[in-house]
């Protein structure tokens, strides 16, 4: 799928979201990832179960840095799992949980957002952004 069909599906999929707590923390996290230098995104739903939104980036050895997903198993109560490989970001605030071959078979640090807290939506978001530095190395 080239870039533009996935901003395309992209777009679709947040217009017809109802604004809800995960939607806010979901645009913030998208933002977040936009800000990223040199940053690939993709997007593959699978309406029911996830809609992922993932980066990566050419100068990463792994497929990506990130892994944001929308968990659809109940559309009105929809949240959020984004899931890091464990070397790539820290988590000072024990935010995250360990979650052994979490991410494409490789330990992951994942953070669940199912709420609108502010401070850990940042927190998130900053982890973004340190993980795509780090994958630009």
């Amino acid at each position: 799928m080239n870039m533009e069909n996935t901003l395309a599906e992209l777009e679709a999929f947040t217009s017809e979201w109802e604004n809800c707590d995960a939607k806010a923390a979901f645009l913030t996290f998208r933002q977040a990832l936009e800000s990223v230098g040199g940053v690939v995104i993709s997007f593959k739903a699978r309406p029911g179960i996830t809609y992922s939104l993932r980066g990566s980036h050419p100068d990463h050895q792994r497929e990506l840095f990130v892994l944001i997903d929308v968990i659809d198993d109940d559309p009105e109560l929809r949240w959020l799992s984004v899931c890091f490989y464990e070397d790539m970001v820290t988590d000072r605030g024990n935010h995250g949980d360990w979650v052994p071959q979490g991410i494409l078979g490789e330990d992951a640090r994942c953070f669940n957002v199912d709420e609108a807290d502010e401070e850990l939506v940042s927190y998130v978001a900053e982890r973004i952004r340190e993980a795509g530095a780090n994958a630009a190395k």
